[in-house]
Formats: C-alpha cells, structure tokens, sequence
C-alpha cells in the first residue's frame, strides 16, 4: 500500500537526517489524515491507495500553480522549492503514461463509447478517469481529448 510506504519514507528521511524531505513527507500524512477525517462520515469510501493518489496528484497540481504564480513574481528561490516538493510526492505516486500511452487510451475509448464530436467529451473523460485516473494527468488529458474529438 502507498500509505505504507510514506510512513516507511518518513522513518527513512528521520534517520538519514534529510529535513526537506522529511517536512514534505509529513505534509502528505498530514493532508491523508484531513482526507481520513472527512471521510469519517461518507457512505461510500473508496480503496486506500485511490485515496492516497488523489490526495497526492492534487498536492501536485497545487504545487505546479504555486510555481507558475512564484516565476511570474520573480521568485524563483520559492518556485525551486515547490519543484522540490513535486519530487518528493511523485516519488509516491504510480508511473504516469506517456503522452502516446494517453492518446492510444482516449482512442480506443472514444471507439468504445461511439464519441464522435466535443459533445461527447464528458463520456470519454468518465470512462477515462475510472480506468486510467490514479496514472493519467487529467488536466492535459482533457486537452487530449478534445483535440482528438474536434
């Protein structure tokens, strides 16, 4: 389990005495527990590592935004160590697909749902996020998508 191996990340960067990696890996048990605790009183919830995914690439994508707004303020020393932390979390994360990986998906979807215009793009990225969610960047494979239906 992915949750198993941060906690075993966190003992492995206390002993090593490595203090960034260590204040990232807390950060990410930290924002698991805030998820547990919300959970605590939904009806349905979902399998353990899907959680930990989701908790893990919306880390990232908070991360890739702090980084664009430090570089357009010319604080780069602040964007250095946000890319830093995107490190450390996608250590964690599944291997993402390649961008063909992701293009041979959407089509074999599209086919399969019958897609033919952008109006039929929310079918595809349902179908999408539930097969290939927890290793596909959903942002760029909105973008995907879309062009593979215009």
């Amino acid at each position: 389990m992915i949750r198993d191996e941060i906690k075993a990340a966190q003992i492995a960067a206390m002993k090593a005495g490595e203090k960034d990696r260590l204040a990232t890996v807390r950060l990410i048990l930290a924002k698991l527990k805030d998820r547990d605790i919300e959970l605590r009183t939904a009806s349905a919830v979902p399998d353990d590592d899907i959680l930990v995914v989701e908790v893990l690439q919306k880390m990232v994508k908070q991360r890739r935004e702090s980084i664009t707004m430090y570089e357009q303020g010319n604080r780069q020393e602040l964007a250095d160590k946000e890319q830093a932390e995107i490190a450390v979390i996608e250590d964690f994360l599944p291997k993402q697909l390649s961008e063909d990986e992701t293009r041979a998906a959407i089509d074999t979807i599209k086919a399969e749902v019958g897609a033919t215009s952008v109006k039929d793009m929310g079918k595809v990225m349902a179908v999408l996020k539930e097969r290939h969610g927890s290793v596909i960047d959903m942002g760029k494979a909105s973008g995907l998508v879309k062009a593979a239906l215009a």
